[in-house]
């Protein structure tokens, strides 16, 4: 399988441009929308907010703690979302080409995987930007940002990758995933401080995964602390397993999926 990805590094590679390039090459403002969804987003909850929040973030009350908090928040649940909105469709809205051109279908996740990579590195290279002019830049602890994201990239592969063979076969996935997105938002301590919340709140949060991600990320740039990694450990081991699930299905179904397209 990583044999037939590298001859096909080409395809890969011209269709996360094509992608990106269909994207926003159509409007006027291009690119530009890609930095102005996010921030209107994180503009409307620190307006909404800030005030509210800030008293429950002891010892960060400084003009931006809330707008960073949220921001390490927002954008790194932005990447889980559009890989697992994307993989749950990838098969189902790219059905003409798999029908039309011979090629490994395993090309078209990883399609999803890099463009969603892409878009998101955009955006927080801006972040990262806005930290250095504030003062707010946590120094070497930013790399630990890294071992955080590996993990978050296995974690929505692997249930993207699970969803999308689902979905082929089973319709209603697409919109079940769409109604799952907005609870597990609301689950997760993204807008609101995880601090804020009742002890067995937080005890009952602390099952949601990605409650445990957004919470590494919130302590290396809202309070420059080192995360507290052995809570990954669950998320990782979880994210192995879908991983595993999803190519079984994958393996499994493959030749199934262009009758049912």
């Amino acid at each position: 399988m990583l044999l037939a990805i590298y001859r096909y590094r080409g395809f890969i590679m011209s269709s996360v441009k094509r992608d990106f390039q269909a994207r926003y090459q159509t409007s006027m403002l291009g690119a530009l929308w890609l930095v102005l969804q996010p921030l209107a987003m994180i503009l409307v909850y620190t307006l909404v907010f800030s005030q509210v929040m800030r008293a429950r973030m002891p010892g960060e009350a400084g003009p931006f703690a809330y707008s960073i908090y949220l921001c390490s928040g927002v954008l790194t649940w932005a990447l889980f979302t559009e890989i697992l909105d994307k993989s749950q469709n990838v098969f189902l809205g790219n059905a003409n080409l798999i029908k039309k051109l011979s090629f490994p279908k395993i090309c078209l996740p990883i399609i999803v995987i890099l463009s969603a990579v892409l878009n998101f590195l955009i955006i927080f290279t801006l972040f990262i930007i806005f930290l250095l002019f504030t003062g707010n830049f946590p120094n070497m602890l930013f790399f630990a940002v890294i071992p955080l994201l590996c993990v978050q990239l296995i974690f929505s592969v692997g249930l993207g990758m699970i969803f999308g063979v689902m979905n082929v076969f089973f319709r209603d996935v697409g919109q079940f995933v769409t109604v799952l997105l907005q609870f597990w938002f609301w689950f997760t301590p993204v807008v609101y401080v995880l601090n804020s919340l009742p002890e067995w709140a937080r005890h009952i949060l602390m099952y949601n995964p990605m409650a445990r991600l957004m919470a590494c990320y919130q302590s290396i740039f809202a309070y420059h602390k080192m995360p507290d990694w052995y809570s990954l450990w669950p998320v990782l081991l979880l994210g192995i397993i879908f991983c595993a699930l999803g190519m079984r299905l994958f393996k499994k179904h493959s030749a199934d999926m262009v009758d049912e397209l």
